[in-house]
This record gives structure tokens, sequence and C-alpha cells, in this order.
């Protein structure tokens, strides 16, 4: 075993382990109250489009530097890196621009340097626009508690690892600058949340189908938009932004689209969840907590550590968030909660099946929402038959499903 696949392997069991710690102790507490500054209205969706701003307006430099410095030759730092990285904008847009730049070679830092800090905001405001998306209130409670530090770290250490395995002339440089943004960040984001005025007003609740199925489609278009920032940016492949930009455009709107929806018409989320889809909700919720610090220690095992710890990690994550959801309503879970489950299993197979040949991230992110979609309409289906007057079983009584 190499040093690097021990070190993220290590990565993975000790973030599961803080994770495993830490979470209960933020579930169990209510969401800290709004403070002075709620009517800035500031959010993560916010912050994350002005980082995603900055990691391409960063990869436009890098074009520029190497277009004007190296005469568009990648290859002297491609060399150094897996397939799949370098495929620069070089059209006569771009070389217009180069060309009136003046300094070219001050861009330097622009090349792997810069991105080492961009990064760990990226990520970390990625996964709580998920959450906040679902409970504005769990997005609040695991934002202002230990583990935005704990993630942020896990994170950090994760990155260090695999940039010392792609190692390059400036991977010292990146390591220190990625230390840096471990220690800036965390309190930079802690301060936006306490700002979010929308999340510490939100409602507190499980969502119902409807506002399930509203969260598999914010979940879809956020995922393909990481996906789209990482290609053509954070791999420095800006010359791939025209043909990603349609799918781009398409995941901003429904973004916008949902957002809307949610601001103007709470009560489109749907009504209050049923038992199934409260536990459903509630175990969602659970997860997304747990994997907050080990998520990308996990994912990353799968390529720089061993496959089958990440996948026993991310197991046992699961059945972490699982068990105090199932343990109090065990009939619900036997009635509905396993169809549920085998029905996520089979649309996940179908979404894999689908996207057969496509990249890792792309085909997990395909199972994720088809998963996630066939569960909530099998909870849904559930709820609706065993409600009164449904024609179901009557032994289910609404709301009783919820894990608090």
């Amino acid at each position: 075993m190499s040093t690097g696949t021990l070190l993220v392997d290590t990565a993975v069991a000790g973030s599961v382990a803080a994770a495993l710690w830490q979470a209960p102790r933020v579930l169990r507490r209510a969401a800290p109250p709004g403070g002075a500054n709620d009517r800035r209205g500031a959010t993560p969706e916010a912050a994350l489009t002005a980082v995603t701003a900055l990691i391409h307006l960063n990869q436009l430099l890098v074009t520029v530097y190497l277009l004007q410095v190296h005469g568009g030759d990648a290859s002297f730092v491609a060399r150094l890196l897996p397939p799949g990285w370098f495929d620069l904008a070089d059209g006569p847009a771009v070389r217009e621009l180069a060309a009136h730049v003046p300094a070219p070679e001050l861009l330097a830092p622009s090349l792997f340097r810069a991105p080492a800090l961009l990064e760990l905001p990226f990520v970390l405001l990625v996964f709580l626009s998920v959450l906040r998306r679902l409970d504005p209130a769990a997005y609040r409670q695991a934002a202002l508690s230990p583990m935005l530090g704990l993630a942020a770290a896990s994170y950090t250490a994760v990155f260090c690892t695999v940039e010392w395995q792609l190692r390059t002339p400036w991977t010292e440089q990146d390591i220190a600058l990625r230390l840096l943004s471990a220690v800036l960040t965390p309190p930079a984001v802690a301060a936006l949340v306490r700002r979010d005025a929308r999340a510490a007003r939100a409602p507190s609740g499980p969502p119902g189908t409807a506002g399930l199925l509203l969260f598999a489609v914010e979940l879809a278009a956020l995922g393909h938009l990481v996906l789209t920032v990482y290609d053509t940016a954070l791999l420095y492949n800006l010359g791939r932004l025209p043909e990603r930009l349609p799918g781009a455009a398409a995941a901003v709107a429904l973004l916008a689209a949902t957002a809307l929806l949610r601001r103007r018409f709470p009560a489109a989320a749907g009504p209050a969840a049923g038992p199934a889809t409260g536990m459903l909700a509630d175990g969602l919720r659970r997860s997304l907590v747990l994997f907050f610090v080990p998520a990308l220690a996990i994912r990353y095992g799968v390529n720089f550590g061993t496959p089958l710890l990440a996948a026993a990690a991310g197991l046992l994550v699961l059945l972490a968030a699982a068990v105090p959801v199932l343990a109090v309503r065990p009939r619900t879970a036997a009635l509905a909660l396993a169809p549920a489950a085998l029905a996520a299993l089979l649309a996940a197979a179908a979404a894999v099946r689908l996207t057969a040949g496509a990249h890792y991230e792309t085909a997990l992110l395909g199972a994720a929402v088809a998963s996630l979609a066939a569960a909530v309409l099998t909870c849904g289906l559930a709820d609706r038959l065993t409600r009164p007057g449904g024609g179901g079983p009557r032994g289910l009584s609404p709301g009783a499903g919820s894990a608090q």
C-alpha cells in the first residue's frame, strides 16, 4: 500500500469517526437563532455564485498566461497529470483578449495556486447549498457547529494528499495555500450563514412528497453545475465550456425557478409529510448531516484510496442515519420504507445502466437522483394508501413517522 493510499484511507476513517461523534449532537439541538445582521439576506448560493465566477475568471487568466508565455502549449505541465486536463480555449476572441493583456508573465500564480485557495470554499458552499434546500434548520445547525471546521479539515487533508500524489513543481505552494484556505474559510462561511435571514425564518418540519421531488430536481441541477465547474475550470478545460453552456444554463434556470417557487409559494413544496415520507425526509436529513465531514474523503477514496474501505464507510454513514429513524416506527419501515428501498435500488441500477460509459461522477449523480425520486414516489404512494379513506391499511397515523 502506497503512502498516498494510506493517507486517503486514514482521512476516510478519521472523517467518518468525526461525523459519528459530532453529528448526533448537531441533530439533537435546535437551530441557532438568527443574528442582528439577518436583514442582509446572505445565502450560500450567492457566495457559491461569486466563488464560481472567480474560478472561471482565474481559468481565463490561466489561458491568457499559457497562450502568451508558453505559446498555447501546456504540455510542460499536462505531462505531469492524468489525461483529461488542459483543453484550452484558444479561439480568436480569447487570443485577441490575450494579446491585449500586459505583462502576462505576472499571471503565473493563476496556474494551480489560485484554485488551491478557492476549491475549499467551493465544495463547502456546494454541500451547504444542498442541505439548505432540504432543511434550512439542519443547514444552520451544521454550519454553526464544529462540523464546519471538521469538514474543512477533512476536505483539506484529502486535497493535500491528492496534490502530493499528483506532484508538480508547485505542489508545496499549493499545499500551503490550501492550509491557509482551511483557516480562513470556516469563519467566513459561518459569518455568511449567520446572516442568512431566509433560512433563519424557514419553517421546520419534513417536506412532503412534492417538496422532496423538488429537492431531487435541485440536487440534479446543483450536481450538474458542480461537474461543469470541475470539467471546464478546475481541470483547466475552458475549451469545453461552449458545449457545456446549454446544460449549465438549464441547471441555473431550474435552480432559479425552484428558489422563486419556494419563496413566493411556500405551500408549493407540498403539504406536511405523511408518516412514510416523513421518515424518508428525516433519514435524508440525517444522511446529509453525517456525510458533511467525510463526503470528500469517501469520494476520493474510490480513486486514490482503498475502494472497499470507501464503500464500507459510505454504508456505515447510511446505516448510522437510518437506525434512529427506523427505530421510531418499525412498522412504518416494514410497510413503506422497505419497498421504497427496493425501488431506489432498481432506479439507481437503471440510471447507472443508462449512463454506461459516462464519467464516474455523472453516473453517481444520476443514480442518486433517480433513487431519491423513486423512494419519494414509493413513500408518497404508501402514505396515500394508508391515509384514512385511502383504501389501504389503517396502521399508520399521519405525522407519526418523522423521527425527531
